[in-house]
């Protein structure tokens, strides 16, 4: 939108004169009045960009004709002139939501100043609005979360109810069930629209760090801290804040959290000033919150203060009606973004994909696509380009997180061992997992140690002295 129909209201000829007489040189469309009353009038018979209205005029106040226009015609920008520069006069105006204020005698110059600026203000307000479509559009809930079944036409019923509100919301299911995919649904598709959306992965920052990533610090809080750093709640003031794995935070922040939630400000390690802080909750677990109450392991308080309205997912094999669809939605986005050609499967495939019970969920699922159509010369996908699914039966499942895979793996590895001729086994494990850690955390960052120690969460000298005593050799590419 750019600034072309302007209002000027005053009740002397010659501040409407002068304002006219230089407002039309620039090309604008100028409307004048000389009172209130007169410049309602004109704003309910025009769409004006900009109105300049004097704070005392005949019938109705500058200030009283701005509370109408704010409800009657809220695009339009208004800058109140008044010739009694009183603090009362200015903090009235911007209280009442004008654009900008300015004292009589006034410079020509300043009012095209304040055009001026309030051009940029409209350019980058229709650039936000045009961005909130955008962002409104793409997350609709048919375009992000792909599937009909009975079980998600549940989950959308839901969402549609409580996305308009600031209810919070306690999501769970299991891991690769897009617990994320649906905050950012009920974030994109709430009056919150356009404020931050903020992601916390509770289970991925170590605990002495968790409460930092939180709240955030101060200067000198801790050993590290060498600048003041915003936590999550203030990155994501005004907006919606996901706290992932929320069953993995310390019991110790779980006191602190609930506080904030109740109290709604939140205090800096190593501060004392209060922040007030205005945000969403969105929570998400995949493990059973009820069951960590009733075991002392997750606090009682915080579980009823998240759990206002639980969103629980259904896993991928409830659903099976829906993979069809998604095997389309993955293969094409692999298309797009992979350049594969894989186009679609074969009906001895699909049966093979509606066979599994998918314990990973949509992440496996999407996960084997793409690493199939990589892999695969064929344009249709073939049953045996899926070799790798077993089509295990429902009671069969394994634990596919981080934490069972190594347990699955220690199991079949210590089975083989003689404990009665075994010590420092607690050193040799650690030692064999450290090495491939520092190996892939190195080649992710390239070579980087210093982003490798940080990553990791040990210091620079720390990583040196593993690097040399595991003996792992780094490729450099201009790291520091």
């Amino acid at each position: 939108m750019s600034i072309k129909r302007i209002l000027v209201a005053d009740d002397e000829d010659s501040i409407r004169w002068v304002l006219s007489k230089a407002l039309s040189k620039q090309d604008y469309q100028v409307d004048l009045a000389s009172t209130g009353t007169d410049a309602l009038e004109l704003s309910r018979k025009h769409s004006y960009d900009l109105a300049i209205l004097d704070i005392k005029m005949p019938g109705m106040s500058g200030l009283k004709l701005l509370g109408k226009l704010q409800k009657e015609s809220p695009r339009t920008l208004v800058v109140i002139m008044t010739a009694e520069s009183t603090m009362k006069n200015a903090i009235e105006a911007m209280k009442g939501g004008a654009y900008d204020y300015i004292t009589k005698p006034f410079d020509l110059e300043v009012v095209d100043a304040i055009i001026l600026k309030a051009q940029k203000a409209s350019n980058i307000s229709e650039e936000v609005g045009r961005l909130k479509e955008e962002l409104k559009d793409h997350y609709q809930l048919d375009r992000t979360i792909i599937g009909q079944s009975q079980p998600m036409q549940t989950v959308y019923k839901v969402l549609g109810k409580i996305a308009p509100s600031d209810v919070t919301v306690l999501i769970s299911g299991e891991s690769g069930t897009g617990k994320e995919l649906i905050a950012r649904a009920i974030h994109f598709n709430s009056p919150r629209l356009g404020k931050p959306f903020i992601a916390l992965n509770c289970a991925a920052i170590p605990r002495e760090l968790l409460e930092s990533e939180l709240f955030g610090h101060e200067r000198g809080a801790f050993t590290g801290a060498t600048e003041r750093k915003a936590g999550k709640f203030e990155q994501a003031n005004g907006g919606t804040l996901f706290l992932d794995e929320i069953g993995d935070m310390p019991l110790e922040l779980q006191a602190k959290l609930l506080r904030v939630l109740q109290e709604k400000e939140v205090t800096r390690t190593g501060g004392n000033q209060t922040l007030q802080v205005d945000v969403r909750i969105v929570a998400a677990t995949n493990q059973n919150l009820k069951k960590q109450v009733r075991q002392k392991e997750f606090r009682e308080d915080l579980f009823y203060r998240l759990n206002v309205v639980p969103l629980e997912l259904p896993p991928l094999r409830d659903r099976q009606d829906d993979i069809p669809d998604l095997v389309e939605h993955f293969l094409t986005r692999a298309r797009e973004e992979l350049r594969t050609q894989a186009a679609g499967v074969t009906p001895e495939a699909m049966q093979k994909l509606l066979g599994h019970s998918w314990p990973g969920n949509i992440r496996e699922l999407e996960n084997t696509l793409q690493r199939v159509a990589l892999l695969s010369p064929n344009v249709l996908l073939e049953a045996e380009d899926f070799e790798e699914l077993s089509g295990e039966a429902e009671g069969e499942r394994t634990d596919t997180s981080l934490e069972g895979l190594i347990a699955t793996k220690l199991q079949n590895s210590l089975a083989q061992m003689d404990f009665q001729e075994m010590d420092s086994l607690y050193d040799m494990v650690l030692h064999q997992m450290e090495r491939p850690l520092i190996n892939i955390v190195l080649e992710r960052t390239r070579g980087n140690q210093v982003r490798t120690a940080e990553i990791l969460g040990i210091n620079r000298n720390t990583l040196r002295k593993k690097i040399k005593t595991l003996g792992i050799e780094v490729k450099r590419n201009n790291n520091v």
